[in-house]
């Protein structure tokens, strides 16, 4: 009798040690569900900055042969490509030895920029090269020009002219490189530079375009440069969620 009861007292002592220890398993599987089940899935914004030109904005001040604005925007449509535009206006006077003349009119510029930038989650800081298509539409005053002599003894008599060429037009190819950083959050400051090469460009008779609102200079050939120096703020429109690498892997 004495070891039936001594049997069966140590058999429930078994029993209830497999059921505690059945127990903080389950409750460490809870846990650790709940703990995945809290984990957020990783999101990638995407959106529309907008922003200025602040190099034409401030030579505006400081240069009274120029008055510029341009507008900047670009848009996220994947993770490294971006759609791209520029809109502006220039004024833009021009006077040396021979030639005395202003430029103004107003210029379009739209293309994708490639970010080589890899970012951290949640921002969109970017290191890019891109393409732009820009056309410009324009006129030009002839205001002085003097007739140019070899010999420098005799001086050189300036002619008034006020002569103006309307409805003239650019057309051009633009590749560029810049840089684009996050220094608050949404707002971004970058500066790029671009490299001209004109496709079309309908001259006046017994003149030149020499210089092109959006293009720049001429320099006397198809070829031009450009700089800017930019703020923006990016507005998120949405998120996409961001697939893991292994389960992409486990996938193919």
């Amino acid at each position: 009798m004495k070891s039936t009861l001594k049997y069966t007292f140590s058999l429930c002592l078994v029993l209830c040690s497999f059921l505690v220890t059945a127990q903080k398993i389950t409750t460490v599987q809870d846990s650790s569900a709940v703990k995945k089940d809290s984990i957020k899935p990783k999101t990638e914004r995407y959106g529309l900055r907008l922003g200025v030109d602040l190099f034409k904005l401030t030579r505006s001040l400081y240069d009274k042969d120029f008055k510029g604005l341009e507008l900047v925007g670009d848009f996220k449509f994947t993770r490294k490509h971006y759609l791209a535009a520029e809109i502006g206006n220039e004024n833009k006077t021009v006077a040396d030895n021979q030639l005395d003349f202003n430029t103004k009119g107003t210029y379009l510029k739209v293309g994708f920029d490639y970010n080589s930038y890899e970012n951290w989650l949640g921002m969109n800081n970017m290191i890019y090269v891109g393409m732009r298509y820009g056309v410009s539409s324009f006129s030009q005053t002839l205001n002085s020009y003097s007739i140019y002599y070899a010999n420098n003894y005799f001086p050189k008599p300036t002619i008034e002219s006020g002569t103006k060429f309307d409805g003239l037009s650019a057309q051009w190819i633009e590749v560029i490189a810049g840089v684009k950083a996050e220094v608050f959050p949404n707002l971004y400051v970058g500066f790029s530079f671009g490299m001209h090469n004109l496709i079309s460009n309908k001259v006046p008779d017994n003149f030149d375009n020499l210089y092109i609102p959006g293009f720049n200079r001429t320099y006397g050939g198809n070829f031009g440069a450009g700089f800017n120096y930019t703020i923006s703020y990016f507005v998120p429109l949405y998120k996409t969620i961001l697939k893991s690498k292994v389960k992409e892997k486990a996938k193919k």
